[in-house]
């Protein structure tokens, strides 16, 4: 009966928020599946849960608390659709998804969404004030199409958002929602290592650590222009700085091996592939763009700006000051994504 009331109390609340709605795929419940996976992993509907979203990989991850009192990932999802390029949202229009660290609570849960349902990320956090940046009503929701947001499909925001309303019933006040530009491993960070936002995604590798190493929601502050993550206890503390040294050696080793720093370039964002070779059978038509069939529209929805994914990311080779370097290819096909991925 409690557990009931929670639930009741939770739909109120966000009728209270977003408005009435006749429909009910809010209430939806968690696939059988799903369930089935999280009994396995030792999980119940009710823990608590972290969500991570990468964006050059357009891959979003629900963790659970277990009972030990460790995060464990529960799932991964693939990003329908992102937009803009890697990097911060900065202003309103920029069409950029944010990155950085942000809190979820019930009210920010939306029913009611023109995309099926969503959640509002919360953009603009209190680092994001602190740089003066703009910008409202970033979400994650479903459909395919995107202006600053993260489009998960119908199907995984239905899941997603029941598995968050089962950790708000179970008393969860807010969940953390981590966004980065890409998965943070020494590869990455090579490769990108004079990128203008490096400085920046460093900062938001503290936090990634933070949370790799102790499998506990980081508990994070801003101060001076950047994010401060505690790790709780010194011996945790010294794990992370640990991992840090080890990141940066292996880092130091790439780049002696030569790997060469890059900077991707997005004609509007991107997606997992698995959705860019269903949406055409992985063939752009003649001229480059990427039809979307009726067929696709019916399962995916809309999908926005569709030839500004048919041929992948550039990847511009930089010279030692971060400029392009003379020669560099022009483009990166869309088969060659599979080794980012």
């Amino acid at each position: 009966m409690k557990r009931i009331a929670l639930v009741v109390g939770l739909v109120l609340a966000l009728a209270a928020c977003q408005g009435d709605t006749r429909s009910t795929r809010h209430l939806v419940p968690i696939p059988q599946s799903t369930v089935a996976l999280m009994d396995s992993k030792s999980m119940s509907k009710n823990d608590p849960i972290l969500i991570r979203a990468f964006k050059k990989e357009s891959e979003m991850e629900v963790w659970k608390r277990g009972s030990n009192g460790k995060y464990a990932l529960l799932k991964t999802y693939p990003i329908c659709r992102w937009s803009g390029q890697l990097g911060p949202k900065i202003q309103t229009g920029d069409r950029q998804a944010p990155e950085g660290f942000y809190t979820i609570s019930p009210g920010q849960m939306n029913p009611n969404s023109n995309y099926h349902l969503s959640f509002d990320t919360g953009f603009p956090n209190a680092y994001d004030q602190q740089m003066g940046r703009t910008g409202s009503l970033l979400m994650v929701h479903g459909s395919c199409s995107s202006a600053g947001c993260f489009a998960m499909t119908d199907e995984s925001i239905a899941e997603i958002y029941a598995i968050a309303r089962e950790a708000f019933a179970g008393g969860q006040r807010g969940f953390q929602f981590q966004s980065y530009p890409f998965r943070m491993t020494a590869e990455n960070l090579a490769k990108h290592r004079l990128d203008p936002n490096i400085a920046f995604w460093r900062n938001l590798k503290e936090g990634n650590d933070t949370f790799e190493v102790t499998r506990e929601e980081p508990q994070v502050g801003v101060g001076s222009g950047r994010y401060v993550f505690d790790a709780g206890d010194p011996s945790a503390a010294a794990a992370v700085a640990q991992k840090q040294q080890r990141d940066e050696q292996q880092v130091a080793a790439l780049v002696a091996q030569g790997v060469q720093p890059v900077r991707l370039v997005y004609a509007d964002g991107g997606q997992n592939r698995v959705f860019r070779e269903t949406l055409s059978g992985g063939v752009a038509g003649e001229d480059g763009s990427l039809a979307v069939d009726a067929s696709a529209r019916n399962r995916f929805g809309d999908v926005s700006r569709p030839e500004a994914l048919a041929a992948g990311p550039r990847e511009i080779l930089l010279n030692a000051n971060g400029s392009p370097r003379q020669g560099s290819p022009a483009s990166t096909s869309y088969a060659s994504q599979r080794a980012y991925q």
